[in-house]
């Protein structure tokens, strides 16, 4: 047999059908959403943080509205995005400990064997974090104008809030993702939501930017959260304007194509 002859097993593979990227990463993303429904406990951050976060903040920060330059008379216009994309956050979060626990049984090597095209397998949890966003989203803006929360922006405002979670969550998920393809450990969980929390934080999370001094007014301003934040609340705090919309959506194209590399290069240390 010559070099260039094929195998028996690369004939085979070569006969068998693929099925396209989207399909396999769907099929993929619909296998972790039954997680949910199996062990409805993983839905726990994603559900109950972003409530806590707007029933403790709306109440521990009210006096804020108070302050001079703030830009609500009502804290939950300026909580409920912020809580809103915490969830969005933990729901990235939540997409790269499936595939984490995966590596872990051995399921990832499985299909990394099988004839599935390149980054169908690292799409699947991206797009199941994509998806998983829309709770957050679906409990804590009902519930936050109930509690007297205004959407100025009209649906305009609603389709800016929704890009940012989603763009959030895919942001988590890749990140997590990267970290993940190379600890290859359900441990690496600490780390990926480590640097998410802080990420969040010291950003215009509470405080608006205007308010802030010291270091965190340094921080806040550089960190790429800020834009994605902005571009969410905007319509809670007033019409949608592209000086608010610009910013945020270029960080989510920026970090989504740089984090998707790093994502991309530790998926390829998988492949044997």
């Amino acid at each position: 047999m010559t070099a260039t002859t094929p195998t028996v097993a690369a004939q085979r593979d070569a006969a068998r059908p693929r099925a396209s990227t989207l399909v396999i990463a769907v099929a993929l993303a619909r296998r972790y959403a039954m997680g949910l429904v199996r062990i409805p406990a993983t839905l726990a951050p994603t559900i109950l943080m972003p409530m806590f976060f707007v029933l403790a903040f709306g109440g521990s920060f009210h006096g804020l509205t108070n302050m001079p330059g703030f830009p609500t008379d009502n804290i939950l216009n300026w909580m409920a995005p912020f809580a809103a994309l915490q969830g969005c956050a933990f729901a990235g979060f939540g997409a790269a400990l499936y595939v984490a626990r995966d590596i872990e049984t051995g399921f990832q090597d499985r299909l990394l064997a099988a004839p599935t095209p390149p980054g169908a397998v690292m799409l699947g949890p991206v797009l199941y974090a994509a998806a998983r966003a829309l709770l957050p989203l679906a409990i804590v803006v009902p519930i936050s104008m109930l509690g007297g929360a205004r959407l100025q922006g009209g649906p305009l405002g609603l389709l800016t809030l929704t890009i940012a979670a989603v763009g959030v969550a895919v942001l988590a998920s890749l990140w997590g993702l990267g970290v993940v393809y190379r600890l290859k450990s359900q441990s690496a969980g600490a780390l990926v939501q480590i640097v998410i929390t802080v990420s969040m934080f010291l950003s215009i999370g509470q405080v608006p930017l205007a308010l802030m001094r010291g270091w965190l007014h340094a921080v806040a301003r550089v960190n790429p959260v800020t834009p994605v934040l902005e571009l969410a609340r905007q319509g809670f705090l007033g019409p949608v304007t592209m000086q608010d919309t610009l910013p945020g959506l270029l960080v989510l194209v920026a970090a989504g194509a740089g984090l998707g590399l790093f994502a991309w290069r530790g998926y390829r240390r998988l492949i044997p």
